[in-house]
């Protein structure tokens, strides 16, 4: 049995949950996140919390049970609270600015990288080296932050590049002086 499935999942004050067999909605403060679930699975709503149970007792369905109780508590606290990643860049001129909903980079190529702002995320950036990823969506910031960082990946000899706030880069040696 799953664990952390068996806990409920507890509803805040502000945010409504309708349940319709796996269809799942959830609205907050901060906007409404749906989602279909699989049938392996039964969501009941019961007060001020959900339960998800498993329909039989195979592992597939113990492991869908998790699953379905972490992504649903992931879109309460999405509609409630929200999400953030947090992004550094470190480089001599690199640098990031905001121009409009639009981020542009300067990762040391010959022309500035400008990444779009899909539906539901917000970019802030308090200094030209530090970028924040906002949305109600995990798997959506998350998503976006991994295709910031993918632009200039932190390379392992000096450093350089985009990494996550509190990410450790492994360096290596480089060549050795005889």
């Amino acid at each position: 049995m799953s664990r952390i499935g068996k806990k409920p999942v507890q509803i805040p004050s502000g945010v409504t949950v309708t349940v319709d067999g796996t269809h799942v909605s959830v609205k907050g403060s901060k906007g409404e996140l749906s989602r279909v679930f699989s049938d392996l699975v039964s969501i009941a709503h019961e007060g001020d919390e959900l339960l998800v149970t498993c329909v039989d007792e195979t592992s597939e369905s113990n492991a869908q049970q998790g699953l379905t109780r972490t992504l649903i508590h992931n879109m309460v606290t999405g509609v409630s609270e929200g999400f953030e990643k947090k992004l550094e860049l470190t480089g001599v001129g690199y640098r990031a600015m905001l121009k409009g909903r639009d981020l542009e980079l300067s990762l040391g190529y010959s022309h500035p990288v400008v990444y779009s702002a899909p539906a539901g995320i917000t970019f802030e950036v308090p200094d030209n080296t530090h970028i924040s990823v906002k949305g109600i969506s995990k798997e959506q910031v998350g998503q976006v932050a991994a295709e910031i960082r993918g632009k200039r990946p932190p390379e392992p000899y000096k450093g350089k590049g985009i990494h996550y706030a509190g990410e450790h880069i492994r360096r290596k040696l480089g060549k050795a002086a005889k």
